[in-house]
């Protein structure tokens, strides 16, 4: 770390060092509108001696047997928790989310994510059959693949960035990951621990700077042969181009537009204060004024409430949690991700035609059932085209099952099993005696 007028600056972290880089870029305090920090403005070059260490790191790392991978993983989640005051306050101020729900939810799932892999790359079987008639046995292996690419959002950064770093190098591969140059912080301050738990040097590499350029490099470098991406759909689609010509492995976790649908017997008590956290936990106006233009009603929030912010906050990146209603099916509010506190609140009269509107866009992440009615919720659970459906709860996770979505909402799905056989290559051996 190096400071400058005040200024935190972060660098690279590339084979075990900090790595200085020739140009930087502005990152803001969410909350003031200022510059607080310098991130590494990184492209090809960088990428290239990322990629050069991690190669070079990958034959003794994956070599290491997975209980020696496995404590390195339970060292590294020691580290971060002895700093989750630290860690939660950088959070908080790099992304703008409260102090709270960085200290109660996004560093203790970071801890969690290398707790969790850490232990279930011990508990992975293979398959095993025998042709009696051949005098042929069959059995199943599986290894490291080599280089892993990974690029995390702005949303949630260091809870997301571990649980792509946990799986991929607690199966035996080495990493190059590429966080947001949004909110860079928590992954700079990660790296830092990483000499203190002793990983080897080259193990994980995490290179700064912008898609165009840092990810791009990334994507489309030929010694990278699995890419891991959370963010937008049209990015995504991106990556699937560039990295076409190799046949890279991808995982994609993409955008959603999550229906919570609220039926006539649901318990209120419950559903209401876990429907207003779902709605308003990320922090546009455009939206709102163009679903105004469209038709809609503002109930509460922009355009309707004033918001007094004390001097020092005026530039901050602030709104008013908005709640709107006569909203149209096909206006962009109820057709888009948002991530902003805006909610739209529309009547339905049965279960046929709120799954037919539910399933009306091209996004499939999530969805929120509420009702008392088990044989409904099982039926709505079915019929939604959600890769999760939660029911009289939300963001209820047990990381041994898939996340993931369908249609635009993503490629593959990341959990236990489903990491594991992301991150690793399957080999059929047979055997005659």
């Amino acid at each position: 770390m190096a400071h400058s007028k005040a200024l935190l600056v972060l660098e690279n972290f590339i084979d075990g060092k900090f790595v200085p880089c020739a140009s930087y870029i502005d990152s803001y305090n969410p909350s003031t509108g200022d510059v607080y920090c310098k991130v590494p403005d990184s492209g090809k070059e960088e990428v290239e001696a990322a990629v050069k260490a991690a190669k070079a790191a990958f034959p003794i790392w994956s070599s290491k047997s997975p209980l020696e991978r496995s404590q390195f993983l339970n060292k590294l989640a020691d580290l971060i928790e002895h700093d989750l005051e630290a860690f939660a306050q950088a959070e908080s101020k790099d992304q703008g989310k409260t102090i709270t729900f960085a200290r109660t939810v996004d560093i203790p799932r970071a801890v969690y994510n290398f707790r969790f892999f850490a232990s279930s790359i011990l508990h992975h079987t293979t398959e095993c059959t025998e042709m009696a008639t051949l005098g042929c046995m069959h059995y199943t292996s599986r290894a490291p693949v080599g280089v892993a690419g990974l690029i995390s959002p702005w949303n949630l950064p260091l809870y997301l960035l571990t649980w792509k770093i946990a799986p991929a190098i607690a199966c035996g591969n080495t990493v190059v990951a590429k966080p947001s140059e949004m909110t860079s912080v928590t992954a700079w301050m990660m790296c830092r621990l990483l000499e203190k738990a002793g990983l080897p040097h080259g193990v994980v590499n995490v290179v700064f700077g912008t898609g165009p350029k840092a990810g791009e490099a990334l994507v489309r470098h030929p010694d990278v042969p699995l890419i891991s991406f959370t963010g937008s759909t049209l990015t995504a689609q991106r990556i699937v181009e560039k990295s076409a010509p190799h046949c890279k492995r991808l995982s994609l976790e993409l955008g959603g537009k999550n229906p919570a649908i609220v039926f006539d017997d649901a318990d209120l008590s419950q559903c209401i204060p876990t429907t207003l956290r779902s709605s308003f936990a990320n922090q546009v106006r455009n939206y709102v004024k163009k679903a105004q233009a469209e038709g809609a009603k503002i109930l509460c929030g922009e355009g309707v409430d004033s918001l007094a912010l004390p001097a020092g906050n005026q530039k901050g990146y602030f709104m008013l949690p908005t709640v709107m209603t006569e909203v149209k099916d096909e206006c962009s509010c109820m057709q888009e991700e948002i991530f902003g506190p805006v909610t739209c609140v529309v009547a339905f009269d049965t279960e046929e035609e709120v799954i037919q509107r539910a399933n009306n866009v091209k996004y499939g992440l999530a969805a929120t059932v509420w009702s008392s009615n088990v044989g409904r919720v099982h039926r709505m659970a079915k019929r939604l085209q959600s890769g999760l459906v939660w029911t009289n709860c939300w963001l209820v996770r047990d990381l041994n099952l898939p996340f993931g979505g369908m249609k635009a909402s993503g490629i593959g799905r990341e959990g236990a099993k489903d990491s594991y056989e992301f991150f690793t290559e399957v080999k059929t051996i047979t055997i005659k005696h």
